[in-house]
């Protein structure tokens, strides 16, 4: 009886601790690692949504060239997180636009 009662507090403590942890996950900021893949999955869906619009009828080419803008000003945003800004213009505001 006193042994169940061992167990049932040490499987509470692990489950406590394993709920810490994943909430400690959560609310922690992206890693430089988690930035980085998720450039690389935003490049592969800009790629197939490019290779999409090579092949689709002209009814379809105005919303994938949507989709490709804001897939590249995400691959832009990423980049510019990462330090990785290849464009020097990028961070600078643009003449004539207000923000």
């Amino acid at each position: 009886m006193r042994d169940n009662r061992v167990r049932a507090i040490v499987m509470a403590e692990i489950i406590d601790f394993a709920e810490a942890l994943a909430e400690r996950r959560r609310s922690r900021p992206p890693t430089h690692e988690d930035l980085a893949r998720a450039v690389e999955v935003l490049k592969a869906s800009l790629a197939a949504a490019a290779q999409s619009l090579v092949e689709a009828p002209p009814a379809e080419q105005a919303e994938l060239l949507s989709r490709i803008e804001r897939l590249a000003a995400m691959v832009r945003y990423g980049l510019r997180m990462l330090g990785h800004s290849t464009d020097p213009c990028l961070d600078e505001p643009q003449r004539g636009e207000s923000r």
